[in-house]
């Protein structure tokens, strides 16, 4: 059954669809949105491989012509370079300001798609057909688009809500369970940042939301985006609450900073070592009870995700280094740290002016180097 969760973002309400067979109904519920039957879909070639001719398929039936726009798979491709090339192909189609762009894929091509169509001729509408566990439950719902620099994770972007959101629950069963994994962190953070009741079904759950089980998959998935949902309507450009999305997050992308935004380091496996840290980091501040942080962390490595620098072998990590990271982070004001913290589970808090000295001594605490 699907079910529908709507984004009553002020001015720009759209829905997230979730649900079985999404992909082979895409046609008919997108060619709606259009004024003129066309859509430029941009995914990467290994979503073009196993999943292109279904949605081709779904369009032509629909009446609407499918125009591929193909990129390289990884978060490489999240960068100007990759921008300008997607932005020049976009623009060879003749699109129109009334067109649409769909971002068939996971994180990196729905950021990377959504980024463009945030600043193509000002601004086009797009659709999110979220391919990945952690693209359904979280980057494909709230309008955040961005690219990355050297100099740090999603620094250049753009807030940008999507038309319409389309879940398919089935293209998850062509992920690698790696990928499965990275999503559920994303997952895990709903229950840790705000509902305790949510974060006790993982604990019992959780094997069978890796495992695709479909009621409960079904369950994770709604329940994640519900909660997304609420928090952008009410903060949609995260001038407040939902900063709290960004639980781990500050860690995370320091994480992957310092590994190159690679293979070496996935989003989501740095999100899981990050909300790790934040909870550990918030029992050095005094703020949660201990027991709190070691039950968030066994529920991350119960899923396979890294809870510790130690997990990343052969790469040691700089304490300045990664501190210097975090001073680049969008959330830093007045050159001071903010972090997502904890008062314990399904209770974290925004935390301004956290001192650079006292992160820098915890993550020394943690393994990195002084």
């Amino acid at each position: 059954m699907t079910q529908i969760v709507p984004v009553a973002v002020a001015g720009k309400p759209y829905d997230v669809m979730v649900g079985r067979g999404l992909i082979a109904r895409s046609g008919a519920l997108i060619a709606p949105l259009l004024q003129r039957p066309r859509l430029a879909v941009v995914m990467d070639e290994t979503v073009s491989e196993l999943h292109g001719a279904a949605l081709a398929a779904s369009l032509a039936a629909a009446g609407v012509a499918f125009h591929p726009v193909v990129i390289a798979p990884g978060e490489a491709a999240k960068s100007f370079a990759g921008l300008e090339a997607l932005c020049d192909a976009l623009l060879a189609l003749q699109l129109e300001r009334g067109d649409l762009i769909a971002a068939f894929g996971g994180g990196v091509v729905g950021d990377l798609a959504g980024f463009a169509a945030a600043i193509l001729k000002r601004g086009i509408d797009f659709v999110q057909l979220p391919t990945t566990l952690l693209a359904q439950v979280d980057s494909s719902v709230g309008g955040k688009t961005a690219i990355d620099t050297p100099r740090g994770k999603n620094l250049i972007g753009a807030f940008h809500q999507p038309r319409l959101v389309l879940a398919d629950l089935d293209v998850l069963e062509t992920l690698p369970r790696r990928e499965l994994a990275c999503g559920y962190a994303e997952v895990i953070k709903y229950g840790l940042l705000g509902d305790l009741q949510f974060f006790a079904w993982l604990e019992r759950h959780g094997g069978e939301v890796l495992s695709l089980e479909g009621e409960a998959l079904g369950h994770a998935v709604r329940r994640s985006v519900e909660m997304k949902a609420e928090i952008v309507a009410e903060d949609e450009r995260e001038n407040g609450r939902r900063a709290l999305l960004n639980l781990g997050h500050t860690f995370a992308h320091a994480l992957e900073a310092e590994t190159g935004f690679g293979e070496a380091l996935k989003h989501g496996e740095a999100v899981g070592i990050g909300m790790a840290l934040a909870f550990r980091f918030s029992v050095y501040l005094g703020s949660c009870p201990g027991q709190d942080a070691g039950r968030a962390s066994r529920a991350i490595a119960a899923a396979g995700l890294p809870t510790s620098l130690n997990r990343l072998d052969g790469h040691p990590f700089s304490a300045d280094a990664l501190v210097g990271h975090m001073a680049q982070d969008k959330k830093a004001e007045g050159g001071a740290l903010t972090f997502i913290l904890a008062r314990g589970l399904g209770d974290a808090f925004v935390a301004k002016g956290v001192d650079a000295g006292a992160a820098r001594d915890f993550l020394v605490g943690e393994g990195a180097t002084p």
